[in-house]
């Protein structure tokens, strides 16, 4: 068994949601696929998959294996292309997609660095809380917070993004503070729309993990709006500490629940398959892997 070839054919099962899916685009039989993906449980030990629900999903242990495949093909593919980029310049045109509010905050501040260490780059960085289409855009990489999902896509870990639960003074002196996640169901809680499951937020505690449902009267889908509407006391909203770093630290907002660990969220560059990397793209990565 090539175990590499085997952990691909894996992430692309887990990216298509389907074996005849992966079939049909390695141009083989459903069988072929499912005996790869056998073989490579029996290496494991054990499954990756539950079979017994109706839809495909990953089990506990290969929802992790996923996340340490991700890593570890999209460092297998960086190392590839910095060798196959040999003595290429770094220089030229760099277009960058990335959130608003993390472009703003984390990526915009690391530019001068790069320049300085690349003064032959020219870099073109592009926010949106929308996932760009990376071809049709013409970008040569993109930031993205969470599970990277699309077909096509390398996705290369950069590390986690730190959540927390945030609400101005003002509010907790109107509503009062919860003391518990449970609690959080009698407050005005404000979603961020563009994640999946935007309105249940998972915590891990002493008494182990829980979800809550959470309820509140408006949503979004900008994380700079989310912030200032915590800032006017408007609700609490679950929310990266990169969001409300400065913030806590001026006294304008505070972490509520500080006993409880909400879900960490990772942050990826992400590649296209299709286009050859570029060394000042390869450069990019690196510097963000460093840095971040």
């Amino acid at each position: 068994m090539d175990l590499f070839d085997s952990m691909r054919t894996f992430v692309r099962v887990v990216e298509r949601g389907s074996f005849s899916a992966v079939a049909r685009e390695l141009n083989v039989g459903q069988p072929a696929v499912s005996k790869q993906i056998r073989a490579l449980e029996q290496h494991l030990g054990g499954p990756l998959f539950a079979r017994s629900t109706r839809q495909l999903s990953l089990t506990d242990q290969g929802q992790g294996f996923y996340s340490h495949c991700q890593e570890i093909l999209g460092s297998l593919e960086i190392a590839t292309r910095s060798f196959a980029s040999g003595q290429e310049q770094i220089a030229g045109p760099l277009r960058i997609a990335a959130p608003v509010s993390y472009g703003r905050l984390c990526i915009a501040p690391l530019l001068m660095g790069f320049l300085q260490r690349y003064p032959d780059v020219r870099i073109d960085l592009r926010l949106s809380d929308h996932n760009e289409d990376l071809l049709k855009e013409n970008i040569d990489l993109a930031i993205r917070i969470g599970v990277v999902k699309h077909e096509g896509l390398v996705a290369v870990p950069l590390g986690a993004s730190v959540r927390r639960v945030y609400a101005a003074p003002e509010y907790l002196q109107r509503h009062g503070e919860p003391r518990e996640p449970a609690a959080l169901r009698g407050h005005n809680c404000i979603g961020f729309t563009l994640l999946e499951h935007y309105n249940t937020w998972h915590f891990k505690g002493a008494a182990g993990e829980l979800d809550i449902s959470i309820n509140g009267n408006v949503t979004s889908n900008s994380s700079e709006a989310i912030r200032e509407m915590v800032l006017g006391g408007l609700g609490i909203s679950l929310s990266p500490e990169w969001l409300f770093a400065a913030d806590v630290e001026q006294g304008k907002v505070a972490i509520v629940l500080g006993d409880y660990q909400a879900a960490a969220l990772p942050v990826s560059a992400v590649l296209s398959r299709e286009r050859r990397r570029s060394a000042r793209t390869m450069a990019f990565v690196d510097f963000l892997r460093t840095h971040l």
